[in-house]
């Protein structure tokens, strides 16, 4: 197989802007829906940044998602909103949504925003980090269009609706939790495929419901599982975890729910009916000191995180990991080497130059 590519985060950034804004993205817009997707390459996420793009660009192109959107608040108290999207890109309405619960937390103590009529957000990471920048506690979730089986289900039903929560700390990095519900994302899949690789076992079954390490039986007619795999292995708990993702995002928002949620892939069909408009998040945010002294809850997340550090490690492991390490170790090897790209993604994205006539490189 071809070695991957590899390009300065920067060149990423500013090629996906200047997608965005030839298809009809106003510049703020365009610049911070490339930071979204840059966030995802730079924290080493693959299947959530540039190898998204093609898919944006195909929906922004087929007149599917609204290139300016304006979002409204719909429904609103002192630490709640909820927000029509106006069918506008989720990597635009995901960050405006969130700024107002951040906003609502300054000023009420907690704030927390359910979104409809929106559309896929990146990776939910990024939002809680911004939460944590400005000394907050964030939540942020969201539905997607279905790919997972229920527990016992041979069926596609749910998404893989991640839920990411952030902690601020004082001298030790901040604990970022960043996870789908499934097993694995739907992105992984994709990756394993265009690696040509086998699939872990446990990770999803084919069309039949038999479990399978082929990522093309999945992809073809299969469906993901939910985080635990079986119920012997808490396979409960990730289908319980994804349900009330799917609550609060969509049946909270009015947003479509489970198997009704729109695809995200051109070739996907429309599901059956509507329930609701668009997908769904929601996100939150909580002021610190609306709690406990903000200091005190800072040096007691540095001392939870040098103890878990200081905890015995498993035999072969470099030892316990905290929520938010891997990432963090992908930032700082990604800003020295660069971000790499698999040749089926580099093939898209001079694909999408050949498009809209903006330069890769």
């Amino acid at each position: 197989m071809a070695e991957a590519a590899t390009f300065p985060a920067a060149r990423l950034h500013e090629f996906c802007a200047a997608v965005f804004r030839r298809l009809g993205v106003p510049e703020a817009d365009a610049r911070l829906a490339a930071d979204v997707l840059s966030a995802a390459d730079r924290r080493g996420i693959d299947s959530h940044g540039v190898a998204r793009l093609r898919t944006y660009v195909d929906l922004l192109s087929a007149g599917r998602i609204n290139p300016r959107p304006q979002p409204k608040v719909v429904r609103e108290s002192p630490s709640t909103a909820t927000v029509d999207g106006d069918n506008g890109l989720g990597l635009v309405v995901g960050p405006r949504a969130n700024q107002i619960a951040m906003d609502k937390a300054d000023r009420a103590g907690t704030g927390w925003v359910a979104v409809r009529n929106t559309n896929h957000f990146g990776i939910a990471g990024y939002y809680v980090l911004k939460a944590v920048e400005r000394g907050l506690i964030g939540w942020a979730m969201t539905n997607s269009s279905r790919g997972v089986a229920p527990l016992w289900g041979a069926e596609r039903m749910l998404g893989t609706n991640p839920i990411a929560i952030g902690f601020p700390a004082g001298d030790e990095p901040p604990i970022v939790l960043d996870m789908a519900t499934s097993a694995v994302a739907y992105g992984k899949i994709e990756t394993f495929l265009r690696k040509g690789e086998a699939i872990p076992f446990g990770w999803a079954i084919d069309r039949d419901g038999h479990p399978t390490t082929d990522p093309r039986a999945m992809l073809e007619g299969g469906a993901l599982l939910p985080l635990g795999s079986e119920r012997e292995h808490g396979g409960h708990k990730g289908y319980g975890l994804a349900l009330a993702v799917d609550v609060l995002s969509a049946v909270l928002s009015g947003a479509n729910w489970g198997p009704f949620a729109p695809p995200f892939a051109i070739r996907q069909s429309m599901p059956e009916r509507s329930v609701g408009k668009g997908l769904g998040h929601f996100f939150g945010a909580m002021r610190i000191d609306a709690f406990r002294d903000p200091a005190e809850f800072e040096a007691q997340i540095d001392d939870y995180v040098r103890t878990l550090r200081a905890a015995k490690p498993a035999p072969g492991t470099p030892g316990p990991l905290v929520p938010g390490d891997p990432e963090r170790e992908a930032e700082r090897e990604r800003e020295r080497t660069g971000i790499p790209v698999l040749p089926a993604v580099r093939d898209d994205l001079w694909e999408i130059s050949r498009l809209t006539g903006v330069a890769l490189e």
